[in-house]
């Protein structure tokens, strides 16, 4: 789909699409500079604490950081902000007391963005540790901790990160996220699911605060749902983040410009507007660079990240490029769609730019960090097979392409960080997944979620039956928590963290399982 041939069509539209507009803030779909013509308050009074989203820190390069905050001191009912343009100041420090600062400076918070800012410092030491706070009035943030990446030459012996996943903030505590930020961290990766779209399901141990999510306004009150957490953010102010999103950002199970929503009579210009919406809230909350500023339904959101010679971070986005799901989003047995040649998760354009990558790449580890499992998940014991159409199983021409790429050019150590399943998967990728004998090509490791699906369990009767099917995976778990990896120039060490309930917010976490990597050796090994 071409969004740009769409653009002035659904442009025409938004002035009488009052479903999708909302509170009339949707000229921040195309984010203009748009603040010169609004009035600025050189001294502001707001009616309540505005820092209740917390802060938050992202895109670490050798020399430079994001910094994030937004100004809402009435966060569940559109921010409480007046219409105007409103200055915040920012400090960087090498002290967590804030004593030494090394940089500092104003960013203007619009309303166009929700008054939400992100900052690019720039001139930072690689490798290094930083502190951070924001100032608007009188007021004053909490302070964060950020770290920025080595230079891309560097020889670096250790890198300890997390990742995580699907935190449903209906269906359970975020206590995950509590012992988290008490890890000896670099880096935190969010794999999507950021926040959930749907409405109140009553009977769950936390309540959203409205029905399904359409305009502006309903999406920047979600996201303050969920940022109001403050284990999250706890999370996000010891560390900096990456970050890429699934569907639930917008709508469950949707494809490019496709909605799964089960409505004939859907106008197909709706969710496209839905679609730019949802993207633009979710850059205005995210701390991302730039150039991820959407136009439109558009945002771009894959990229690299470098962490010296030791690990390369290639962001994937396998929801924005790929063709509708084959045989319906369901699981199911594959039929001749699934086979298509066109049909594809990251687009022509991604697939194109990651092979590049991991070809160029000099990384002791390429790191794919990415939304749905890539290995064969065949769900039917003994004869037949079943596969789940959401994810790479229902995509089987364009994931022989990616197997044959890392069979055949052998880029060093690939690793895949997947989550949206809302369980713990060890699972080496084959060749060919029919084929036990054929060569291991990389590994993948998937995340549980951070409280979607609820407690869990550790284990189940039906996986468990159809696991002898599936000798290339190592290792399941159903409960929640998140993922924990340390690398180093010689292996690479997985830690499954998991909590003992979510529907309560008294969890305690244990380790689950460990394994290992060896430089060199593809595959995955008890620790």
């Amino acid at each position: 789909m071409d969004y740009r041939a769409f653009e002035q069509f659904l442009y025409s539209r938004i002035k009488r699409r009052n479903l999708i507009i909302g509170a009339g803030a949707l000229t921040g779909l195309a984010i203009a500079n748009q603040f010169s013509h609004q009035r600025v308050l050189a001294q502001v009074s707001f009616s309540s604490y505005p820092f209740t989203l917390g802060i938050a820190s992202g895109e670490p390069y050798a020399d430079s950081v994001v910094l994030w905050t937004r100004l809402a001191p009435d966060p569940l009912n559109g921010g409480g902000m007046p219409h105007v343009n409103v200055p915040i100041r920012w400090q960087v420090a090498t002290d967590p007391n804030m004593t030494r600062i090394v940089a500092k400076g104003t960013e203007i918070a619009i309303p166009e963005l929700g008054h939400s800012v992100r900052v690019v410092v720039n001139g930072l030491k690689p490798n290094t540790w930083y502190w951070y706070r924001f100032t608007s009035g009188t007021e004053e943030s909490p302070i964060g901790r950020t770290r920025t990446a080595p230079k891309p030459e560097s020889d670096v012996s250790k890198l300890p990160f997390a990742f995580v996943s699907c935190q449903h903030y209906e269906q359970g505590y975020y206590t995950a996220y509590k012992y988290l930020a008490e890890e000896d961290l670099h880096l935190v990766v969010h794999t999507g699911d950021y926040i959930y779209e749907g409405g109140i399901t009553p009977d769950r141990p936390r309540q959203h605060n409205g029905p399904e999510i359409k305009t502006v306004e309903d999406y920047r009150n979600r996201y303050a749902l969920y940022k109001g957490d403050k284990n999250l953010q706890a999370a996000h102010a010891a560390f900096p983040w990456i970050v890429t999103w699934d569907d639930h950002e917008v709508e469950n199970n949707y494809a490019n410009a496709t909605s799964q929503i089960d409505d004939d009579d859907q106008d197909p210009a709706e969710f496209l507007l839905r679609r730019a919406i949802a993207y633009q809230v979710y850059y205005e909350h995210m701390p991302l660079r730039p150039f991820s500023k959407p136009e439109g339904p558009d945002l771009q959101l894959f990229r690299r990240l470098s962490f010296g010679k030791l690990a390369t971070f290639h962001v994937l986005d396998t929801r924005q490029y790929r063709t509708d799901q084959p045989c319906g989003d369901i699981t199911t047995q594959r039929c001749a769609e699934a086979f298509d040649p066109e049909a594809t998760l990251l687009g022509d354009r991604q697939e194109k730019w990651l092979f590049n990558g991991l070809d160029r790449s000099q990384a002791t580890w390429n790191v794919l960090a990415q939304q749905v499992p890539v290995a064969q998940r065949d769900f039917t014991p003994g004869e037949g097979q079943t596969f789940s159409m959401d994810k790479w199983d229902a995509y089987v021409v364009a994931r022989k392409r990616l197997l044959n790429f890392l069979e055949q050019r052998k880029p060093s150590n690939p690793v895949v960080l997947t989550g949206d399943v809302h369980s713990n998967w060890a699972m080496e990728l084959k060749a060919d997944f029919d084929n036990p004998n054929s060569a291991t090509v990389g590994s993948e490791f998937v995340c549980t979620s951070i409280s979607s699906g609820g407690d869990g369990a550790d284990s189940s009767p039906t996986v468990e039956a159809y696991l002898p099917d599936n000798p290339h995976i190592k290792f399941y778990n159903g409960q929640r928590g998140y993922v924990r990896c340390v690398l180093t120039p010689h292996s690479w060490t997985t830690d499954y963290k998991v909590v003992s309930e979510v529907l309560t917010p008294f969890g305690t976490i244990s380790d689950r399982a460990s394994f290992v990597v060896q430089n060199g050796r593809p595959g995955i090994e008890k620790a």
